[in-house]
């Protein structure tokens, strides 16, 4: 599924991008690797599996002005693109009352315009070579909301939206589409969330701490796609709550509200 094929992958330098960067490579597949940090996109390079045949292509999600024309000129290179796994972003530590409406917007520029923008910008280059697989990274948070997550809850469910309507409207190209909703994993993603002020969380919260290991995570994740799944959950105990929230609603919202938000 993954041999020889070319994989653009956002958020490459932590978390869950990291190790599908690993992962991938040792399954013998040729990487694009993107996020902002282009020192820690090198060094990860360095890393891999087959390391000359992987490009970094830095970019930040809040700043894709160029993305249509520095992909042109890396498709001079890689000529095609068969697989996107669209993973970057930030998480919410901040009620919706107390959080301001410059880090709402932030957040959703993030998580859902950025992802979306570079969708938009790949579809032609997988339509043009007879088809591709987009994976996108969401939550349990895009199945419901949660506490202190209100913008980043918002972000994840305007995706599941997005990608279902384009899922349909291009299946006809053979464009496949994944939904993955990661529940508490063991990344970064808490240490690296904005407060209700915009600054950053700085601490690792004990659901990721606890969380399902990564590399299980991401080897679960990628026996999915090739299974072709539309949508796929991953994690604990946590993910049950998807199923009560739609067979039990009652339950659901009594569980939900007595858990720890961190």
């Amino acid at each position: 599924m993954y041999k020889n094929k070319t994989i653009w992958i956002i958020g490459a330098s932590s978390g869950i991008g990291r190790e599908l960067a690993f992962q991938l490579a040792g399954k013998g597949a040729r990487l694009i690797l993107s996020s902002r940090r282009e020192s820690e996109l090198q060094e990860l390079k360095k890393e891999l599996n087959y390391s000359d045949k992987h490009v970094v292509f830095p970019l930040d999600l809040e700043n894709l002005f160029e993305l249509n024309e520095r992909l042109t000129e890396l498709m001079e290179t890689v000529k095609t693109i068969d697989f996107l796994f669209n993973n970057g972003g930030m998480s919410q530590r901040g009620t919706a009352r107390e959080t301001s409406m410059d880090v709402d917007r932030r957040i959703m520029e993030v998580n859902y315009f950025g992802n979306i923008k570079i969708a938009k910008a790949v579809l032609p280059i997988m339509i043009k070579n007879g088809g591709g697989h987009i994976v996108v990274i969401s939550s349990i948070a895009g199945k419901f909301g949660f506490y202190l997550r209100s913008a980043y809850s918002a972000a994840k469910h305007a995706l599941h939206g997005f990608y279902e309507s384009l899922r349909l409207e291009e299946e006809k190209n053979n464009i496949r589409v994944t939904i993955v909703c990661p529940g508490k994993i063991n990344t970064p993603i808490s240490t690296n969330a904005l407060t209700a002020e915009g600054k950053k969380h700085g601490v690792m919260d004990h659901n990721q701490e606890t969380g399902m290991d990564v590399g299980l995570c991401v080897q679960t994740m990628l026996k999915e796609v090739a299974a072709l799944k539309k949508e796929v959950y991953i994690g604990g105990r946590e993910i049950k709550a998807v199923t009560i929230k739609r067979l039990f609603p009652s339950i659901f919202y009594s569980i939900i509200k007595r858990q720890s938000a961190t």
